[in-house]
């Protein structure tokens, strides 16, 4: 029997998922991330139980639990040298542009084309009709080193602080398409920035040492968490011991999100797990990225997370064709993309229909290789890939 469209997921197990007309997909998108762990990790679940049994959902008082919790953060990325807990990566951001908007005294905020920072921080192709801020953002080139120098420092006393992404994944709208930055790009953006502003990172992998840094997703074990923090000086504008700014949100130090995210850091997703995760994904990208030489198809990313396009003038002249090093759709075989989707979900594979991934842990390799029926599909649309 052939499933219903659109596709109603009844249920995920470990690294599958199921629809309601009892068909099985091996899940390579993990929630955009945000299911990292999986959809019934033994850990995760035995910690929910025990935060349920003895201890209660949201108990409206700080508790022990937070600060094991920041505490296993700060230990992980040292730059993080106080922080605060939200609910969402989105409210990460926005309070991490509070805290840089306070302590500079400014209102602007360099920001750059394809990057998402959150459902109202989106920035795929220019700025979206939904974002806040309408007047106080400076959108610029993504990648672009001397550019990127220059807009800095002309912004000196306008500027309260440069956000940035290591890597733009986008939203679900589309958005960067896992472009990484360059090295030489994340150093410059950061030395500009601590002669002029502050410097935001909305992602911690960087090879850069940010003022501040936003967390979402991963940290809370796959339940909606989010976390900003940074230098203690700065930290301190939300100190409620000498300031007046308040930091309100219900669920911000809720139990069950901080029990499960400590659970989920320390005995999961431990540092030596991210990178053999990260190593697994390296290795599918570059066996993708081989299987789609001399065609339209082009893989970016880094480590677990990547992207698959469909390019007009193909994978070879990638850096050609992505302007200002992300995907804009005029560049983009959309027919393609969507036969492609179609054919990995007709033969048992789910990931994004712009083609992301997002590797789950737990994922074992017999699983890793099913996705190369890439292959399969690239033979038999031969003449429509082939440059």
């Amino acid at each position: 029997m052939q499933p219903h469209f659109p596709l109603y997921m009844a249920s995920g197990r470990g690294s599958k998922l199921y629809d309601h007309d009892g068909h099985g997909y091996l899940d390579l998108l993990g929630d955009m991330t945000a299911g990292l762990y999986g959809h019934s990790h033994p850990v995760i679940r035995d910690a929910i139980i025990s935060t349920m049994d003895n201890v209660g959902l949201s108990l409206g008082a700080t508790t022990v639990a937070e600060a094991r919790l920041a505490e296993a953060i700060c230990d992980r990325f040292p730059s993080i040298e106080q922080l605060r807990f939200c609910n969402s990566g989105t409210e990460a951001n926005l309070y991490a542009l509070s805290v840089a908007r306070q302590g500079t005294g400014l209102s602007k905020i360099i920001v750059f084309e394809g990057a998402y920072h959150g459902g109202v921080l989106y920035f795929a192709h220019g700025l979206a009709p939904n974002n806040v801020d309408k007047e106080d953002w400076i959108i610029r080139r993504y990648n672009d080193v001397d550019d990127a120098k220059r807009l800095i420092a002309e912004n000196k006393g306008i500027a309260a602080a440069v956000l940035i992404e290591a890597m733009h994944a986008g939203c679900r709208e589309g958005g960067g398409g896992c472009i990484p930055a360059t090295a030489e790009f994340l150093h410059a953006v950061q030395d500009a920035a601590n002669e002029n502003v502050a410097a935001a990172t909305s992602r911690a992998s960087t090879p850069i040492t940010p003022d501040l840094t936003t967390l979402g997703k991963w940290i809370g074990g796959g339940l909606a968490i989010g976390a900003f923090g940074g230098r203690q000086e700065l930290l301190s504008i939300y100190d409620p011991r000498s300031s007046t700014i308040q930091h309100s949100g219900t669920f911000n130090n809720n139990t069950l999100a901080m029990n499960v995210g400590y659970a989920a850091i320390t005995s999961v997703y431990t540092a030596d797990v991210c990178v053999a995760l990260n190593q697994i994904g390296d290795e599918l990208r570059h066996s993708l990225e081989e299987i789609a030489k001399g065609t339209k198809m082009a893989v970016t990313g880094r480590g677990s997370v990547m992207n698959i396009h469909f390019l007009r003038t193909g994978g070879a002249s990638l850096a050609n064709t992505i302007n200002d090093l992300h995907v804009p759709p005029e560049s983009t075989d959309a027919i393609l993309g969507d036969l492609f989707w179609f054919s990995l979900v007709d033969r048992g594979v789910w990931i994004a229909p712009r083609g992301m991934v997002s590797l789950l842990l737990g994922t074992i390799q017999e699983e890793i290789e099913q996705f190369q029926i890439t292959r399969k599909f690239l033979r038999e649309y031969e003449e429509l890939v082939k440059l």
